[in-house]
């Protein structure tokens, strides 16, 4: 393979941005995998009878873990000028705004034990720990929900700001207030706002150890109505993350759906709110593994994207399968034609399913939509595209497609063999004894 080829497919794998999903997938799986057991392992070596028994294992181990998270740090930084936002910065550059991300960051943390182990062994073990614990935070990278939760605070971060401002001044005030009162009566406890603190601290956080309490009649009631404000105090900045929360966690299904959409060539003209108008056509659907999607005969009127699992297509020489924000079905919005093929859910699958129906009644109230979808749908009619059953090229092209059995011709099917059309109709080989 070329320099370029092996660069670009250590991005597509690392990324997860290109066709080799199955092997993103896996070393995704991985990497998560051993960042779980560092954290376990981190934490169990610092238990004395394990760290006797077991120390040596534990340490080749974390060796190990090492070596793979410092070679993922540098073929990411290798790859880095391959990202989108990046390229126009040239190859140095892009490296070096990488390495300033958030992500590479925590990435180059992961890889730091690796190096204070090699350089410093006697003298770095806390930091060492500390820094294995850390690892934790690369599982953001692979946890939509966790990114998401981070997206919210940071959205957030003004009234967070505001709400921790409003709860540090109820607690310096009911501190104060507290010192006023006790002071006389326990001048041991509450000899000063400092100490006072304490106790405002635990109770407003309805922690309540027990062990500095207010004993005059106007200091109890005082403590009561702390306790009671504690509750509100507590839900304010809950409150606002999980809004939050929830805002991105929609905006970002919208998103996907949004760029779902317009990966579709019949819709590549429009407008991002024409995209928008017709991203909120589709609908849910949930199928089982196993499950007939579309069954080969029935009318071709619908389009269907995957959100989540795989579904596949098998034919006579081959099987198709589609992935994760894979689409098929997009001839069925310009002409209902019998499908050829079964569609079959792979794994359990989330569908967005848009009907031509619907989309019809969208183009007949927008005259300007209707333009652009016919002006497009002419042009792909024009080009006299080679279809497989009702699926286009496009939707070959994000496929994975293998031979279903041993007569089918090698790399016939493979979407890059070179000087081969992957949308041919399949031939199979003669037998020896046909003419």
């Amino acid at each position: 393979m070329e320099h370029t080829t092996v660069k670009r497919y250590l991005y597509d794998v690392l990324e997860d941005a290109g066709r080799y999903r199955v092997t993103a997938r896996s070393v995704r799986h991985f990497l998560v995998f051993l960042i779980v057991l560092n954290i376990v392992f981190a934490i169990l070596e610092t238990v004395p009878e394990i760290k006797a028994s077991q120390g040596h294992l534990l340490n080749l181990f974390q060796l190990m873990s090492g070596f793979v998270f410092l070679a993922e740090y540098c073929l990411r930084l290798y790859v880095a000028d391959l990202h989108p936002p990046l390229r126009r910065y040239g190859p140095v550059m892009a490296r070096v705004r990488y390495s300033l991300h958030p992500d590479a960051i925590i990435d180059f943390l992961a890889a730091l034990p690796l190096l204070l182990v090699l350089f410093l062994p006697n003298t770095a073990f806390t930091a060492v720990v500390v820094l294995r614990l850390l690892r934790f935070l690369k599982l953001a990278r692979y946890s939509p929900a966790l990114r998401s939760l981070f997206s919210a605070i940071a959205s957030e971060r003004h009234a967070l700001i505001g709400s921790t401002v409003i709860i540090c001044g109820i607690v310096l005030l009911s501190a104060t207030v507290m010192y006023l009162i006790e002071n006389t009566a326990q001048p041991d406890k509450f000899r000063s706002i400092p100490h006072a603190l304490y106790w405002a601290i635990t109770t407003i956080t309805t922690v309540g150890y027990g062990d500095v309490v207010p004993v005059t009649n106007l200091g109890k009631s005082i403590g009561g109505f702390v306790m009671l404000l504690g509750y509100g105090l507590i839900a304010l900045p809950v409150g606002i993350i999980a809004s939050a929360f929830a805002r991105e966690i929609h905006s970002r299904d919208f998103v996907v759906t949004w760029s779902m959409v317009a990966r579709v060539p019949l819709f590549e003209d429009l407008t991002a709110s024409e995209i928008a108008e017709v991203s909120k056509l589709l609908q849910a659907q949930k199928v089982r593994a196993g499950t007939i999607i579309a069954e080969k005969g029935n009318v071709a009127d619908k389009m269907y994207f995957i959100s989540e699992g795989a579904a596949e297509i098998r034919l006579e020489h081959q099987t198709i399968y589609l992935d994760d924000g894979d689409f098929f079905g997009e001839l069925a919005l310009i002409h209902q034609k019998p499908r050829t093929a079964t569609v079959r859910a792979f794994k359990d699958c989330e569908l967005l399913v848009l009907e031509a129906a619907a989309l019809q009644k969208l183009m007949d109230r927008n005259p300007e939509l209707t333009k652009k979808i016919l002006n497009e749908a002419e042009n792909r009619v024009a080009e006299n595209l080679k279809v497989l059953g009702d699926l286009a090229q496009e939707e070959l092209a994000q496929a994975d497609i293998v031979p279903a059995d041993a007569d089918a011709e090698p790399g016939l099917f493979e979407p890059d063999a070179p000087g081969k059309d992957p949308l041919a109709e399949p031939t199979s080989k003669k037998p020896a004894d046909q003419p």
